[in-house]
């Protein structure tokens, strides 16, 4: 495991300290799970967005070539 060095105010140490005393933890683990989420939210992202433009790029044109347009879309 890496070693990180952080900086940040005193008072927002000491409060985080104290969250995690009463939850029962560590600060050094609520910062490991916080990393933890934000790089697993970041990834389902952009693998989201993958999806999308894979979506966009198959239909990017009407059956006959064409870009759609509003009143194609909207003919029925």
């Amino acid at each position: 495991m890496a070693n990180l060095t952080l900086s940040i105010e005193a008072e927002l140490l000491q409060s985080a300290r104290e969250v995690a005393l009463r939850e029962r933890t560590t600060v050094n683990a609520v910062v490991r799970d916080f990393l933890s989420r934000y790089v697993d939210a970041r990834t389902r992202r952009l693998k989201a967005l993958d999806a999308l433009d894979d979506i966009a790029a198959r239909n990017v044109s009407q059956s006959d070539g064409q870009p759609w347009s509003r009143e194609s879309l909207h003919q029925r």
